[in-house]
């Protein structure tokens, strides 16, 4: 079972607030530390600036970055975009990777659970 951070999942998480580190706490009491970060996701969250990124790419240091996406994975996001109408082929692709049986952590619940509505049992939790 994946856990999985979209773009405004991981600004949250990366700032330095209570709330932030008691539910990144919470998350690794879970088991579910780790998370997966897919590398598009950083298209989104970061700004190309090493001094403006400094929070999101400390906090980045502590998950799993998935680099790699398959033609498959890729076709099967295509499908679950299509069928919501809605969200960003990044939000997608985070879908995507959460099946089957994942977690995805978002601010934009809306996109999200569209496009979780048609994929394998994956659950939107928002932040």
């Amino acid at each position: 079972m994946a856990f999985v951070l979209d773009s405004g999942a991981v600004s949250r998480l990366a700032e330095r607030t209570r709330y932030a580190a008691a539910l990144i706490s919470a998350l690794r009491d879970e088991g579910l530390w780790p998370p997966v970060v897919p590398s598009m996701v950083l298209v989104e969250c970061l700004q190309g600036h090493a001094g403006r990124d400094a929070l999101e790419n400390r906090f980045l240091k502590t998950c799993d970055i998935a680099e790699v996406v398959s033609e498959a994975l890729a076709r099967r996001a295509a499908l679950l975009r299509r069928r919501a109408r809605r969200g960003s082929a990044v939000d997608a692709l985070v879908v995507t990777l959460a099946e089957p049986g994942g977690t995805v952590l978002t601010s934009d619940s809306k996109d999200i659970e569209a496009l979780a509505s048609g994929a394998d049992h994956v659950v939107v939790e928002a932040i």
